[in-house]
């Protein structure tokens, strides 16, 4: 550092030509907090959206029976594959029979079936794993994560 003062002058320059570099490197080099600054203002922004657009949603009879709908597949599913078990024990012959007309559907059937189930399982469960409590990183969140952060604790006693 004693160099570069001899040469430029006063450590006034210094800090100068320093700023410069460093704005000139963000040109080429885009600031990482500042994109993760950008990514979470335009989170947020999406998340007041969806908000607004949802936070209204009437629940009439319509909404009720639809809602219903929804909880069907999984216990029927579950229900569905036990019965399969009481039905080979109740008529084995016949059970045998229907295994026998599933064998005949052909390969890209099956894979489009498991498509289809595992796409709606899949975004329920994307779903309840977007909406669970706790989901959001909040402020204060944050604030808890960071208590032995230094280089936070020493920007939070500038604030005041």
């Amino acid at each position: 550092m004693g160099v570069i003062s001899a040469i430029l002058g006063n450590p006034g320059t210094v800090a100068a030509v320093g700023e410069a570099a460093k704005g000139v490197a963000e040109v080429f080099t885009p600031s990482a907090t500042k994109r993760m600054e950008l990514s979470a203002e335009a989170q947020m922004a999406a998340l007041r959206e969806y908000g607004a657009e949802f936070g209204i949603a009437p629940d009439g009879w319509f909404d009720r029976f639809v809602n219903g709908l929804n909880r069907l597949p999984r216990p029927m599913l579950a229900f569905g594959t036990i019965g399969l078990f009481v039905y080979a024990m109740i008529d084995p012959r016949d059970f045998a029979d229907r295994m026998l007309g599933l064998n005949a559907v052909p390969e890209p059937l099956w894979w489009l079936l498991g498509a289809v189930v595992a796409f709606y399982f899949g975004a329920r469960e994307t779903h309840y794993f977007r909406s669970r409590p706790g989901a959001a990183v909040t402020p204060a969140a944050a604030a808890a994560s960071g208590e032995d952060n230094p280089a936070l604790a020493d920007w939070r006693a500038e604030r005041g």
